[in-house]
């Protein structure tokens, strides 16, 4: 009600009517007579309380005040204020100042709110009792908190002047409570219960104690039990009933304690009105025996009373006991031993106990109000998660006061928690002492405070803390990574139940499954209380290591380019050795790409990966997508087996294995290896992210719909359109699909009339395939038969074309599965028919030898056919079409596509005038599959623009399916493959995490069918057949006399000059011969030269610029401008024919003459050889030739020379 102006008697007397119809409406007995009497009273009782606060201005009544009913405040006030009758400006300003700078303060309402205290919710039904507190008038009941109850007031009408009312963080109508500030005011004076006329006979704890343990003539009688409050346990509500219990005791703290079961719905209030210390009576006791338990208790009657302890109103019961104890004390009563105590006990796995302690302080901050979470003085954590704590969720908040008592202390829990932890079990309670004058934070605002998932952890999974804990962080992670675009709140959190299972449960249930041991009993709350020694969840605990957690997809993205870059460094991936051989136009070759995988367990702790499956109707590549970005992915259903079901569209993935790649090009022009370290030298660095994972490895869960559209998507998650106006059915028919070309941008002609824009290249990729059938129309559940066709036996075929937004089933797609094409909408004659609305009439599709010409429109959506469609054609594995090896490395151009899986060796970027390249292109060198020979051979595979970037996934040790590439001759007779628009590529298998080393071989072996490109062997070194020792411009590669670049006209832009070095050698393993080409730091090794060695060496040939030497026997030919008894030579000739040289070693090489080459092998041939007198005349093979790789040294060289030198 608007405040009016005072000093008028006109307003006062409007404010009279109105506070009279109030209390007539509100208060009174509904149906009777306006009662004078009491609205006077209640006038009278706000007039006094007014007065009160002394700056009452001589208004005699608060006319700025309006009274509120019950109904009204639950209705209309949507926001949290307080009010405060007897407060001035001034006191309510200093005490707003309390809420301190981090909180907003409770705003003030001048509002009166009058009503019946009571324990009683809705009806008067005493069932309806649970313990809390309400305020009720006639136009409804609203629950309120109250610091120090008397349990007097109860049933009496009050007046409230200092209140605050905080309504429903959910909005809902109706909730809402009150938290009581001051001692409120009575309308009608309360009597004072007089003394009663004769002492009561009580026992005290002692005796209490013993009646229980005797069995005597007492047994049927009531007592009266007096003593000290202890301390009482939590108010526990389950299905069946509601009870706390409170432990009485004697004056002495050491002194016998006697528990007392409270469980009668009227008495539950108690538990708000008892306070630890004081003195208390309570009446007429009975004796129970608690299910599952030997001893027996004391428990309330219906007819119980909690009296104050006055000593002149009470005598103590002499009673006399006599016989055999009927059971032992119930407090030496050993308890039940606990998985949590038969844990292992070495130093991973230390059982620690918590500190049974009492504390007072001040909630500073709230961590997670779901999950009980909150700070305490800035130093502590607060977890009342093990409490049924639902109704002080609604009132804790930072600026509450709480008093903690038998509260677990926990240091040191593990699982990212650093402070230490103060969590009360069952056994002990906390109580309200302050209330907050802050207004509620709005972050938690979208919890749901019924049953939860947080309760359902503690309650059923039985979590200890420290696991607890961590599952509340991975909540909250997970929380804000899904929600509130991709899934509710209330969604996320739910109570799991078997048939509707919470999706917050699925994601953690693999990681639970490993953390909470088997068969952990469920919590026995009357153990926990009553039982001594204490045992709860709480008492023991071990300190917890991270197993995991949960980055958002887009710190993922960026901690791997972080991490691909800092480790990224030219002198690393190019190592002294060999880069300083390297001219430069190599070297920046060599570093224009690279590639580094991040495994999960590079992590501490390791990652789990989570998303949405999107497609991108950009890129057409797959992502996962979160509230934080997206990232592409590559996935296979399993090894082999790509993915073709569209339905995962939208799913929730879950892995913990996968492979996270990133791809590094890096353009750089580094003029020598000298300059490696100068960052200034490389102009441009990108990464490509991704992530490649099994779908077999992970977990797919199914998103509730609808699902929320993230704000930072460009593709909506789900495919399906809005549907059109008027007559909306669902049309389809099947194809089987035979042959998918590239995804690459292509030109297509558009009607002069479509648009003025000039057309661009549009990202596309065409299908060919068969019709399976016709047209079938959505009925019920299922299919519809399909259409009759006028001729069944005409060609079928049919190319699609998918351009826009349908690219996005690009992935879906493989040769030789079935799929339906789904167009949702009006009904259409001839939708998928030549001449339809949707198809293209175009002469290049018409060349392709197809039926009809299709575009696929964006609304359309494609399905994997399921077995009951035409399992005459699903009940055929699909095979990939290969070419055979004959074909592909023969050199007949007649079969110019070709089509194999291979494992690829190498990924190389080439630039524009790098070993010839004409354009920028991408070399893969890649090791057919073939069942025909143990070794297989290599090939190279370009991919060259409009096909860059390539497609994901064609890292070194990946398998992939080539499907119609271009095969080639080059002028040295070499075959190689070229990508082209009908290139199709298939991953099949991911890099393995660990690398395979090279087989280890015997030199014969390479002259049998099956060569190995790569291998390992053991041989000796027969001789040198020549070596070559020069300088060369890092620029243009010309020999550099004195280091000096002698090109003049242009010049070179640097005067860098870099030593090349190559050797052939002789070697063999007792099998066969082999000439072996080594290169640069290479020869130093096979030379025997310590790095400063070969430094010197090569400083010496900087003079002339390139000494060569040929081995034609015993001496040396010099092929340079020295003389032939130079030291040089010299030096050179006794070191190549020395043992230093002629050793044992182990040889890791590739064939100089790759298999992939045309030219047909060199036949044996007859030599003679003499030995001694006698002419030996034998077929010898060719001489194999090798490539060097590495060189170690033999472990058992002097055994290898023994044999060698006896042969």
């Amino acid at each position: 009600m608007a405040g009016c102006r005072p000093g008028v008697p006109g307003s006062e007397q409007a404010w009279l009517e109105v506070a009279q119809a109030f209390i007539q409406e509100t208060l009174c007995p509904p149906g009777k007579e306006p009662d004078v009497q009491l609205a006077q009273l209640v006038i009278d009782c706000v007039k006094t309380t007014w007065l009160s606060q002394g700056t009452s201005q001589g208004l005699t009544l608060p006319l700025s005040y309006s009274f509120v009913s019950v109904k009204d405040l639950r209705t209309h006030q949507r926001l949290p204020c307080c009010s405060h009758l007897s407060w001035s400006s001034t006191v309510y300003q200093a005490w707003a100042q309390e809420a301190g700078p981090r909180g907003v303060p409770l705003p003030r309402e001048r509002l009166l709110l009058l009503g019946t205290l009571t324990d009683l919710s809705g009806n008067l039904e005493q069932e309806c009792r649970n313990g809390s507190l309400y305020i009720r008038d006639n136009t409804g009941a609203l629950d309120c908190e109250l610091i120090d109850l008397d349990l007097s007031w109860l049933g009496h009408l009050f007046l409230f002047p200092s209140w605050s009312y905080l309504p429903s963080p959910m909005k809902s109508p109706g909730e809402g409570h009150v938290e009581l500030w001051g001692t409120p005011v009575p309308v009608f004076p309360l009597t004072i219960s007089p003394g009663p006329l004769t002492p009561i006979p009580v026992v005290y704890p002692e005796m209490a104690s013993r009646l229980l343990r005797y069995r005597s003539k007492h047994r049927n009688v009531q007592p009266n039990l007096a003593g000290n409050l202890i301390r009482f346990s939590a108010l526990v509500k389950s299905q069946k009933k509601a009870y706390f219990v409170l432990f009485l005791g004697g004056s002495s703290p050491a002194g016998t304690q006697v528990s007392v079961i409270v469980q009668v719905p009227a008495q539950l209030v108690w538990h708000r009105a008892l306070c630890p210390g004081r003195a208390y009576v309570l009446t007429e006791l009975r004796v129970s025996k608690l299910p599952g338990h030997r001893y027996r208790v004391w428990m309330t009657s219906t007819s119980s009373q909690l009296l104050p302890l006055k000593p002149e109103c009470v005598r103590e019961l002499e009673l006399e006991l006599t016989g055999v104890p009927l059971e032992a004390d119930p407090q030496s009563l050993p308890r039940p031993s606990s998985p949590q105590d038969k844990k292992c006990p070495g130093p991973d796995c230390l059982v620690r106990d918590s500190i049974l302690l009492s504390y007072t302080g001040m909630v500073t901050d709230t961590l997670n109000q779901p999950a009980g979470l909150y700070e305490l003085d800035r130093k502590l954590e607060l977890c009342l998660a093990y409490q049924q704590f639902r109704g002080l969720r609604r009132v804790v908040r930072p600026g509450v006061r709480l008093e903690l008592q038998d509260v677990h202390l926990l240091q040191s829990v593990g699982g990212g928690t650093r402070r230490p932890i103060l969590a009360p079990c069952l056994r002990g309670a906390v109580l309200l002492r302050g209330f907050s004058h802050q207004v509620p934070e709005t972050q938690f605002s979208h919890q749901v405070p019924q049953a939860s998932l947080y309760e359902q952890l503690v309650w059923e999974h039985q979590l200890g803390l420290p696991i607890y804990l961590w599952v509340t962080k991975a909540l909250e992670d997970l929380a804000c990574k899904l929600c509130p675009h991709v899934l509710r709140y209330h969604q996320f959190l739910k109570y799991s139940s078997p048939g509707d299972p919470s999706l917050g449960l699925q994601i953690l249930a693999p990681i639970l499954e490993v953390l909470i041991p088997p068969g952990c009993p469920g919590r026995n709350t009357h153990s926990e209380i009553l039982e001594e020694p204490h045992h709860c969840p709480l008492q023991k605990y071990t300190q917890l290591q991270t197993p995991c957690f949960f980055p958002t997809l887009a710190f993922l993205k960026e901690e791997a380019k972080r991490r691909a870059w800092a480790s990224f460094d030219p002198k690393t991936l190019l190592p002294l050795p060999e880069a300083s051989h390297l001219p430069s136009w190599q070297l920046n070759q060599r570093l224009a790409w690279s590639w580094q995988c991040l495994l999960p367990s590079a992590f501490r702790p390791a990652p789990v990966l989570l998303g949405i499956l999107v497609p991108s109707s950009r890129k057409g590549c797959l992502r996962l997508r979160d509230q934080s970005g997206s990232l592409s992915c590559l996935l296979l259903a399993q090894p082999l087996q790509p993915l073709t079901d569209p339905r995962l569209i939208g799913c929730l993935v879950r892995a913990d294995r996968f492979q996270l790649v990133i791809e590094r090009n890096v353009r750089s022009s580094f003029p020598s290896w000298k300059e490696l370290s100068t960052t200034d030298f490389i102009q441009k660095k990108q990464a490509r992210v991704y992530v490649q994972f099994l779908l077999a490895d992970a977990l797919i869960l199914s998103v509730p719909r609808p699902v929320l559209h993230s704000a930072t998507s460009s593709t909506p998650p789900r495919t399906e359109p809005s549907p059109p106006e008027g007559p909306h059915i669902e049309q389809s028919r099947l194809f089987l699909l035979s042959h998918k070309e590239a995804l690459m941008k292509r030109n297509f002609s558009v009607p002069p009339s479509a648009s003025s824009e000039v057309p661009q290249p549009t990202l596309s990729f065409h299908v060919l395939g068969s019709w399976l059938g016709g047209t079938q129309r959505k009925e019920g559940t299922g299919w519809g038969p399909p259409e009759p066709k006028e001729d069944e036996n005409s060609d079928q075929k049919v190319l699609l074309l998918f351009l826009g937004s349908s690219v996005r089933w690009f992935e879906f797609l493989h040769p030789g599965h079935v799929y339906r094409l789904v167009a949702s909408g009006p009904p259409t004659l001839m939708l998928f028919e030549e001449g339809g609305s949707s198809c293209v009439s175009q002469h290049p599709l018409e060349l392709a030898g197809c039926a009809s010409c299709l575009t696929v429109q964006d609304e359309w959506t494609v399905e994997l056919a399921s077995s009951q469609d035409i399992p005459e054609v699903l009940g055929i594995r699909p095979t990939l079409p290969e070419s055979s090896l004959t074909d592909l490395l023969s050199g007949n151009s007649a079969d110019s596509l070709v089509s194999f899986s291979a494992e690829i060796v190498s990924h190389l970027w080439m630039k524009p005038g790098s070993s010839g390249a004409v354009r920028r292109c991408v070399k893969l060198t890649v090791a057919l599959e073939t069942a025909d020979y143990k070794f297989p051979p290599h090939l190279d595979v370009y991919i060259e623009d409009p096909h860059l970037p390539p497609p994901l996934g064609l890292l070194p040790g990946a398998r992939v399916y080539f499907h119609q590439l271009e095969k080639r001759v080059s002028r040295s007779h070499n075959v190689y493959c070229c990508f082209r628009s009908s290139t199709c590529v298939q991953v099949l298998h991911f890099p393995p995490d660990t690398t395979v080393p090279l087989p280890h071989i015997y030199l014969a072996e390479l002259l049998q069918g099956d060569k190995a490109p790569f291998a390992t062997a053991s041989c000796h070194v027969v001789s040198v057949f020549s070596l070559h020792l020069l300088w060369v411009c890092a620029h243009c590669t010309s020999i550099c006399p004195q280091g000096r670049c002698p090109r003049q006209s242009p010049a070179c832009p640097t005067q860098t000059s870099v030593s090349q070095a190559s050797i052939r050698l002789l070697v063999e393993d007792g099998t066969a011969e082999a000439v072996v080409t080594c290169r640069n730091h290479q020869v130093a090794a096979v030379l025997g030269l310590c790095s400063s060695e070969w430094t010197s060496l090569l400083e010496f040939v900087r003079g002339p610029g390139k000494v060569a030497l040929q081995f034609t026997g015993p001496g040396a030919q010099l092929e340079s401008s020295a003389e032939v008894d130079e030291p040089l030579t010299l030096f050179l000739w006794t070191l190549c024919t020395s043992f230093s040289v002629l050793r044992p070693m182990v040889l890791s090489f590739e064939l100089e003459r790759k298999p992939s080459k045309i030219i047909p092998l060199e036949a044996p041939r007859l030599q003679r050889f003499q030995c001694g007198e006698s002419p030996f005349l034998t077929r010898v093979n060719p001489k194999i030739r090798l490539s060097c790789l590495s060189i170690q040294e033999h472990e058992h060289p002097n055994a290898l020379g023994a044999l060698v030198s006896s042969c």
